[in-house]
């Protein structure tokens, strides 16, 4: 992420759409799952025969929200702070979608500089909703094709160097370490630089082990949830099997660290429970409780981690303590929840509804019901920096 002094204030394939409620309702969305072969509570990766999944649901009553991990959260660090303050830096294809895009991004403030993919379209998901489960069919496409050599072009690197915040999403571990590292190394070369890393799903851990653990030494700041520190524990081997998350946490901070200067800040979130937070040094880890909110409020839980990621960096840049940081990451979070997915949108800020990824969302529900969190975030996460940032105080 990028940030530019700013004041106090409230991977991704690129788009996804929702169909919007129709009245009167309209026919039951179980015939969409069986023409495109898709479970009904499910998340994959698309293959031939649902490329055109897409263009059906655009041609239907449907609605145009973000998704991807890194994406979401630098919409929502932008959101909070003020405009042109985030960059997102991500690959998208020669498209309509990455005009969309770049013309969504450009409303909310949020800075892009894609590299475009001239072969592979811009990343989508398609999202079916029938009762209370959630189908999402992924289809990856340029965001699996990040290049270091877009990242190293003279006036793109010009810009990682006057940044001074790095934002990486663990999803980027499977696409382009190299850029990965490069960031967390120019960050790592100025003690007031940050470096913030993700872990974003268990399966990185699992089997981005050592991609992963080149990351470790440069973590100013980690963010992950509690299964992914168990998956996470669990790739240490014997010496971490059995340990709760605190242990873990505090484990993890103190872990070997590069720039000495800057003590490594933990934060693991649990849902409903209480938000641990371990600072590398101290004797014990810290405990936040979550922002209490009814079920029937509870419109989508997807991308509520990437939300409360955005809230708590926004803090950071901010210069907030940290339980003010956390309270902001909880905050967001709650506000993305009573959306369908995280849109940032409430009516003070009505011109944030739509940003970019793409995710395409087709549902015959409510805003007001609940539905279930996905089995598993399939997008990839890419890389924010931010700039200057306001003293606290």
């Amino acid at each position: 992420m990028v940030s530019s002094s700013p004041p106090s204030s409230r991977s991704d394939p690129p788009f996804w759409a929702k169909k919007i409620p129709s009245n009167p309702p309209a026919p039951s969305d179980d015939a969409t799952l069986q023409k495109y072969n898709l479970k009904a509570n499910d998340a994959i990766l698309a293959e031939e025969s649902h490329m055109s999944l897409y263009p059906d649901l655009l041609s239907r009553n449907h609605h145009l929200i973000a998704g991807g991990a890194a994406q979401n959260t630098a919409r929502g660090a932008q959101y909070i702070l003020p405009p042109n303050t985030v960059l997102y830096i991500g690959c998208v294809g020669k498209d309509d979608y990455a005009e969309n895009l770049r013309s969504a991004c450009s409303a909310a403030g949020l800075r892009v500089e894609y590299r475009v993919d001239e072969t592979q379209p811009t990343g989508r998901c398609g999202v079916v909703i029938t009762g209370n489960n959630r189908s999402l069919c992924t289809h990856l496409a340029a965001a699996n094709e990040y290049k270091l050599d877009h990242l190293q072009r003279p006036e793109i690197w010009d810009l990682v160097k006057k940044a001074r915040f790095y934002y990486v999403g663990g999803y980027h571990l499977t696409v382009c370490v190299p850029a990965a590292m490069a960031l967390a190394k120019e960050a790592a070369s100025d003690p007031q630089k940050v470096f913030i890393m993700n872990l974003s799903a268990p399966f990185i851990p699992q089997f981005f082990k050592e991609p992963l653990a080149e990351t470790s030494p440069y973590w100013d700041y980690l963010i992950g949830n509690e299964t992914e520190v168990a998956a996470w524990a669990e790739s240490q081997g014997e010496a971490l099997q059995g340990k709760g998350v605190r242990e873990i946490a505090m484990h993890m901070a103190g872990l070997k660290k590069v720039n000495e200067a800057r003590k490594r800040t933990v934060v693991i979130t649990q849902g409903t429970d209480p938000t641990i937070v371990a600072v590398q040094g101290e004797k014990e880890a810290r405990e936040y409780p979550v922002r209490t909110i009814g079920k029937e409020k509870i419109c989508d839980t997807n991308g509520a981690g990437d939300a409360f990621a955005g809230g708590f960096v926004a803090g950071v840049v901010e210069g907030k303590s940290l339980e003010e940081s956390v309270d902001m990451g909880q905050w967001l979070a709650k506000l993305s929840i009573q959306e369908l997915g995280p849109q940032y949108v409430n009516s003070c800020n009505p011109a944030l509804t739509h940003a970019p990824p793409l995710i395409l969302y087709h549902t015959n529900l409510p805003p007001s019901s609940q539905i279930p969190p996905p089995q598993t975030n399939l997008l990839q996460g890419m890389m924010i920096l931010i700039f200057q940032h306001r003293s606290a105080g």
